[in-house]
């Protein structure tokens, strides 16, 4: 019942004496009330799959062995209203929906166990108003990645490792729908005449969706989740992604109001890192974010995060990363943060941190730091404002303080590899100094890579901001337990 007191579906539950005669294998006791998709996950692990053991994930057999479950799903969904649905909480709606399933099963003298009647309600509840299939991998926080390939072809990251996970969704149609769905969660459209569109879910992960005809083997998603704690360098120094001296020499540039390029490939951990500098910004600064698909995670009180909007149908309205970046210097921002440069907006960024935005953060896909700044020159050049390399070339120097470089290894593991001083320009070349640079020297009996750090504790170009802020010592006594790491070395490795 719903809160007039009318039916949440269209049929009579049965009272205490009618529910007594229906036979134990079709009567449903309603589970307490844990979340829909903590349901999900736990029905997934009754199914074969065990996120601590199993790399693999098998749910939904139901309505795959049988016929007569099909169609007593195809019955129930007839009798469900809509309306009613759309108002109704997750647990509550599992529960009614269980309620439903029990009594058509006695109608309809189909045998199912509680078992496959509570893992049947979920699925519905997951197609009504959740992902589906989806929803047991969105609820298990040890995946990364999710990735469908089309309705039979679904694999998940786990430590670094792509591996195939058994998840079907029923046809094209369905995971068709699922992806409109997606779409339409942030106001965004997807279909054949509009077949690419990037958005998030309500948890925060990036999901990128691609249609056909463009994908040729059905509809494609990639979800890249965020963890749902935070992250700080604690938790990353205890993952392998960097030194405990590198840690407080990031911090010290991030307090110091240093402008950092954090530079990766695709799932390197660049967003990871930078939210984990950001825990450093003073509270009393106003920053701007400007992101393609919001998923920074900030905790600074005074904060405006702005997201890029598409076309419209009518191909109007277009709001993209260079228009959000001019206007965010309107803004008073003490800090810009740029999710992520990948076009003419590299200038526009360069100048924000040439105009007194000191601190700004930004992201690129490059595979050093020598190639972070050739493709931000590049990125320069396709404004089409004729700068010649040279001028191109000292504002980066300019601009830019430090780059820091990540990398996801053959072992599955993320790894910042450089931390490198933009030192100056000398005959047009942008001097760099590796602060930090990493080397792969051995590798141990379970696979994982062994690395070793040179340091270098030269004087970096940005000493004088150091003494500004009062951080120069800190910054040395760093360098001081860098060299004295066992795992650092002031020789050449």
């Amino acid at each position: 019942m719903n809160g007039n007191d009318t039916p949440v579906f269209g049929h009579k539950h049965l009272d205490e004496a009618e529910q007594a005669a229906v036979p134990e294998v079709v009567r449903v006791v309603p589970p307490a009330g844990n979340a829909t998709r903590a349901a999900s996950a736990e029905l997934g692990r009754n199914y074969g799959y065990a996120p601590e053991t199993h790399p693999g994930l098998s749910i939904g057999p139901v309505t795959e062995m049988r016929d007569d479950v099909a169609k007593l799903r195809a019955i129930c969904l007839t009798k469900i209203d809509a309306a009613a649905v759309a108002t109704m909480e997750p647990d509550r709606l599992r529960a009614e929906v269980e309620r439903l399933l029990s009594e058509l099963a006695s109608q309809q003298h189909v045998q199912m166990n509680i078992r496959e009647q509570r893992q049947l309600a979920v699925e519905l509840v997951d197609d009504m108003i959740g992902l589906g299939p989806l929803e047991p991998l969105l609820a298990d926080d040890s995946i990364t990645d999710i990735v469908v390939n089309g309705p039979d072809r679904t694999f998940i990251e786990r430590g670094g490792k792509l591996v195939r996970a058994q998840v079907h969704f029923r046809d094209w149609e369905h995971l068709t729908n699922i992806c409109q769905r997606i779409a339409a969660s942030v106001g965004r459209h997807v279909d054949e005449g509009s077949p690419m569109v990037d958005a998030r879910l309500k948890d925060g992960s990036r999901v990128n969706i691609v249609l056909p005809p463009l994908t040729l083997d059905g509809p494609s998603i990639s979800i890249r989740k965020f963890s749902k704690k935070s992250m700080d360098f604690e938790k990353l120094i205890a993952f392998g992604s960097l030194r405990p001296s590198m840690a407080r020499i990031l911090e010290i540039c991030a307090r110091c109001r240093l402008n950092v390029i954090i530079s990766g490939g695709t799932g390197s951990g660049k967003t990871t890192l930078m939210n984990a500098l950001s825990k450093f910004i003073d509270p009393s600064e106003r920053i701007i974010t400007v992101e393609d698909v919001a998923e920074l995670q900030l905790d600074q009180p005074d904060i405006v995060r702005m997201e890029t909007r598409p076309s419209s149908l009518e191909g109007s309205g277009k709001i993209d990363t260079r228009d959000l970046v001019r206007n965010a210097l309107r803004m008073r921002p003490d800090r810009i943060i740029v999710g992520e440069v990948r076009g003419p907006e590299a200038f526009d960024m360069m100048q924000a941190m040439n105009t007194g935005h000191a601190g700004s953060l930004s992201t690129i896909h490059a595979n050093s730091a020598r190639d972070a700044l050739s493709r931000i020159e590049n990125m320069v050049q396709m404004s089409n404002l004729g700068l010649p390399s040279k001028a191109i070339r000292a504002e980066m120097v300019a601009a830019i303080n430090v780059i820091v470089q990540l990398d996801r290894q053959r072992d599955g593991a993320r790894r910042v590899t450089q931390v490198t001083d933009v030192f100056g320009l000398e005959d047009d070349v942008v001097l760099l100094n590796d602060i930090f640079k990493m080397k792969i020297v051995g590798e141990q009996q379970d696979g994982k890579l062994i690395a070793r750090y040179q340091i270098n504790r030269s004087r970096p170009s940005f000493f004088e901001k150091l003494e500004y802020f009062g951080l120069q010592t800190a910054w040395m006594s760093a360098m001081e337990d860098a060299a004295s790491d066992p795992a650092m070395s002031t020789e050449p490795l």
